[in-house]
């Protein structure tokens, strides 16, 4: 979302928050708006070629592991 106007973001979270069912939980309302912001984040960052690949994930979890 960076670089979004302020208003622009208000009206991505008004919409996201109507569209929740009528039920909604203030918690499952929270997570649905981290998850669209991690969501945002991981897109932005294919956008930046700010990537690594599935091989260097690998190497690294196997690095924590030592």
């Amino acid at each position: 979302m960076k670089g979004y106007g302020m208003n622009l973001v208000k009206d991505d979270m008004i919409d996201l928050i109507r569209k929740q069912p009528e039920d909604s939980s203030y918690d499952e309302i929270l997570r649905e708006l981290a998850m669209k912001k991690m969501i945002d984040r991981g897109l932005s960052d294919v956008r930046n070629s700010r990537t690594i690949s599935n091989e260097e994930v690998k190497r690294r979890i196997n690095s924590w592991q030592k």
